[in-house]
């Protein structure tokens, strides 16, 4: 049996690997909007339809892994984000054919992400678990950061075609990573698991409900605000006529996803020291004023703009793998798979509507900077709604409806 500790860093660094087409069109969206005469609403289409294809795809692709081996998924699913990344280089002409292609590579998501986690936990499953699903969560944001990353400086030397397409290497390399050095393992009760998870058995159980609709509300939360982010920052320079002397737009979005691998792992140390459900409850209440400050200093000084963002980014992901490793831990062994493909359905779900609503909220406002205010008050009102719901939620284990 391998060490958890290198399964943890193989699982890592295979889901960093899959994902470097991730935040390609976000990185590019800047451009990519002038130069196909997109609206606000048209280009936050085009970045949720990532989200869209990971949602139509995940049940079946996460669920299936309670009747075979995730390993099995993680690649093929690598061979389905390659398609979608590089297609999208090659033949995207504009909001229809762009959304095809990101919706491709979001079904190539949704099969690494959970199964990932799956073949990950399924493998190194015990007292640590915790910890284990914590740091696989946070490799998502160092993912997040490494294709920010790479789509700026491949932009920088290469015809913006080209770079997208070279980012479509990622899973590729991925997918031998996972076939040649994670071992087979049979997949716990195969012959008696259904092909699609059940979708009524999972919500029944009160406890996943609480963890799945969490997660849905702190996606909703963060890929909104992925997806608009260096669009953001870029705004921000441009009304402010204050820039950052040393790093681009792209490269800002970057350092400040790293900071999600910090955020996440701590936050569910905390988690565990004062209550998964209290931490999740603080930080979503915190993320929601955070959210109206950053957005009101967007005609600040950019040493103003982007501790604030920074530090909005950070609190949303501050319960990320606190949600996730209390799903993992609610849920029965024998259903787990259905029940991250019903956790993943709701929150990317959630992730395909918000860039949209953020778009469509700066239409609305005719291009206002208070515009941007609003649009990210649509991003935390999701959490507060959620904290709102949890704080009167009342249970035997919480009398008075305490948080614990």
């Amino acid at each position: 049996m391998e060490r958890p500790a290198r399964l943890v860093a193989l699982m890592c660094t295979a889901e960093v690997l899959s994902m470097t087409g991730f935040s390609a069109y976000p990185a590019y969206l800047p451009g990519l909007r002038a130069a196909w005469h997109m609206s606000g609403a048209q280009a936050g289409f085009v970045g949720g339809s990532f989200f869209f294809g990971y949602m139509m795809a995940v049940p079946f692709l996460s669920g299936i892994t309670d009747r075979i081996d995730a390993r099995s998924v993680f690649a093929a699913s690598c061979g389905v984000a390659a398609l979608g990344t590089a297609g999208f280089a090659l033949l995207a002409r504009g909001t229809a054919t762009g959304a095809l292609f990101q919706a491709l590579t979001g079904a190539g998501l949704a099969g690494t992400y959970m199964p990932g986690l799956k073949a990950l936990t399924d493998r190194a499953a015990g007292t640590q678990q915790g910890r284990t699903v914590a740091f696989y969560t946070a490799s998502f944001g160092i993912g997040t950061s490494v294709s920010l990353a790479l789509a700026g400086w491949l932009a920088a030397a290469l015809p913006w075609r080209l770079a997208f397409a070279a980012l479509a290497l990622g899973p590729l390399l991925a997918l031998p990573l996972v076939l040649l050095r994670l071992p087979r393992l049979p997949a716990p009760d195969a012959p008696h698991a259904s092909r699609w998870p059940r979708l009524r058995g999972v919500l029944a159980q009160s406890e996943v409900r609480r963890y799945v609709l969490g997660y849905a509300a702190h996606c909703w939360e963060l890929f909104g605000l992925r997806s608009w982010m260096v669009a953001f920052v870029a705004t921000a320079a441009a009304v402010s006529g204050s820039a950052c002397p040393w790093l681009n737009a792209t490269d800002i979005s970057a350092l400040i996803n790293l900071l999600g691998l910090p955020a996440s792992v701590l936050g569910n140390e905390m988690a565990v020291r004062v209550g998964r459900l209290r931490w999740i409850f603080s930080v979503m209440v915190c993320a929601a004023a955070l959210s109206w400050l950053a957005g009101l200093s967007l005609a600040a000084p950019w040493w103003i703009v982007l501790p604030l963002l920074a530090a909005y980014f950070v609190c949303v992901m501050a319960d990320s793998a606190a949600l996730t490793a209390g799903l993992v831990a609610a849920a029965p062994a024998s259903q787990r798979g259905a029940a991250l493909a019903v956790y993943s359905l709701l929150g990317f779900g959630a992730g395909f509507v918000a860039p949209v609503l953020f778009g469509t909220t700066l239409d609305a406002a005719g291009g206002k900077p208070f515009g941007w205010a609003l649009a990210l008050a649509t991003l935390s009102a999701a959490g507060l709604i959620w904290a709102g719901a949890s704080r009167r939620a009342r249970s035997p284990a919480t009398p008075h409806g305490r948080l614990r």
